[in-house]
């Protein structure tokens, strides 16, 4: 009798193994094949459902990854475009749930109620933790597309396109203070940022605030009103925004006349049709560099930030925080506004360096919310994934600058004749054909390029500071 209790036990003790074992292919198969359990022991004709939809969700992401790979506009196209991140972002969430409820259905099919106690505890564990980790990952995709999508819908509309003109984007980036009276009202900064619609070579042409006496397109508003240029007492390139405030009745229905107004000013001075424009919030911006992790700088001289002055930042190969990184970009004291836009020109430079795509894709949620506080732009979203191709395409490339100031420009009164031709020339060694590392990275700057400098940047008011002329800002910068 009590060997044949003891033959009983351990035929039980095998049978609860099998059973276990059982119980865990289930689950495990859900994990690797959805429905493919059912398939097995449970309801045939719901595994067959699950199995096709799953099975078709693969070839459709290969198909999508393979096409990507040979062809990159492919993913920015989708990845731009709004419908298809919702239809994505609701996809992700149906697969989550179906997925959670074939995985409970694996654990009924493992019938537990025949487990032991001890058992049970087990399958429910690692029940539980497939369905977290299987539905939760999937829940977050859907939370990045998500967010992928708003960011979208809340920085860019479905404005007009603007076709290259003569194979170049013009685009107007402006920096401005947000705050009561000063956001869109005085502009801090203004670079044309001309693109090649082929290669992405870009040049960045700056212009002083303190520009004054200047043309503007003919037959504009503007032009009608100064006639003569933009030659009163208090008429500088950055007052055009607040004169458009003041007579915004001569913009019509324009919800953004002050930027209208700037754009006159600039078309008129460079003689460059502009295709779009970026306002650039200094307080996002800060919260962008943040978001990237910081932004590695060469500090030349000692930066003093706020004013009045509360600290400096030393010079130095410095990986900088956002406020440190505003502050280098901004700071003027012990320097002059010439200096000051080539330190810009750098940040710009190593910002197109070292915001990589891996960057992109680890701190995507952080990035898009900065990037919501960060630009005002009327870049409609159809165009993004061209602009995304191209930003990818200049990392590769020498970033030229141009700048119409003094040496070379006096902004009282500036030689127009002549910055058409600085222009031209520019435009016309970008597009000279030459050989270029692919792939290249840097960090956007050199530190074995010495010289004297003044205000952290290389050369002086009256020599021409080196990165507001240069044909390749990192060897400047």
């Amino acid at each position: 009798m009590r060997t044949e209790a003891i033959r009983s036990s351990d035929r039980q003790s095998e049978l609860s193994k099998i059973r276990l074992r059982r119980a865990l292919s289930l689950m495990v198969m859900t994990l690797v094949l959805p429905g493919s359990a059912q398939l097995v022991a449970g309801r045939k004709d719901v595994g067959r459902i699950a199995v096709r939809i799953w099975l078709g969700t693969v070839l459709v992401v290969l198909a999508v990854v393979g096409l990507a790979a040979l062809w990159h506009g492919v993913a920015f196209q989708l990845g731009s475009n709004t419908f298809v991140l919702g239809a994505v972002r609701i996809w992700l969430t149906l697969l989550a749930v179906g997925w959670a409820l074939l995985l409970i259905d694996a654990w009924r099919l493992g019938q537990p109620l025949q487990l032991t106690q001890r058992q049970r505890l087990l399958i429910v564990g690692v029940n539980g933790l497939l369905v977290f980790v299987v539905a939760g990952s999937l829940l977050f995709a859907s939370h990045i597309v998500a967010v992928q999508r708003d960011f979208i819908i809340a920085m860019f509309g479905d404005g007009t396109k603007s076709a290259a003109v003569d194979g170049r984007y013009n685009v107007l980036l402006i920096g401005g203070d947000k705050g009561a009276g000063r956001w869109g009202l005085r502009t801090d900064s203004m670079t044309i940022a001309s693109i090649d619609e082929e290669t992405g070579k870009t040049i960045l042409f700056g212009l002083p605030r303190n520009m004054s006496n200047f043309p503007f397109p003919e037959g504009s508003v503007l032009d009608q009103q100064f006639p003569n240029g933009y030659d009163c007492e208090t008429c500088q390139l950055n007052s055009l925004a607040t004169w458009a405030a003041d007579h915004k009745a001569l913009f019509g229905d324009s919800p953004t006349p002050g930027i209208d107004a700037t754009v006159m000013g600039i078309e008129g001075i460079t003689g460059l049709k502009m295709n779009y424009y970026a306002l650039v919030n200094m307080d996002g911006f800060r919260g962008l560099v943040d978001a990237m992790g910081g932004l590695t700088l060469n500090v030349r001289d000692r930066i003093p930030i706020e004013v009045p002055i509360q600290g400096y930042i030393e010079p130095g190969v410095q990986e900088l925080n956002g406020y440190e990184t505003l502050w280098f970009a901004r700071s003027r004291e012990g320097a002059d506004d010439y200096s000051r836009m080539a330190r810009q020109k750098c940040v710009m430079s190593a910002m197109v360096q070292q915001l990589s795509p891996q960057t992109v894709l680890t701190k995507f949620e952080e990035l898009a919310r900065a990037g919501t506080e960060l630009v005002q732009t009327d870049l409609p979203a159809s165009e993004l994934d061209v602009f995304a191709q191209l930003a990818l395409q200049a990392r590769s490339q020498k970033i030229a600058s141009v700048s119409f100031v003094p040496p070379a420009i006096e902004t009282y009164d500036p030689d127009i004749d002549k910055i058409h031709a600085m222009i031209d020339d520019a435009i016309e060694k970008s597009d000279a054909p030459a050989e270029e590392k692919q792939g290249r990275q840097t960090k956007g700057f050199n530190v074995r390029n010495g010289g004297s400098t003044t205000g952290g940047s290389l050369g002086s008011m009256n020599s021409g500071y080196a990165a507001n002329q240069a044909q390749d800002l990192t060897k400047v910068c």
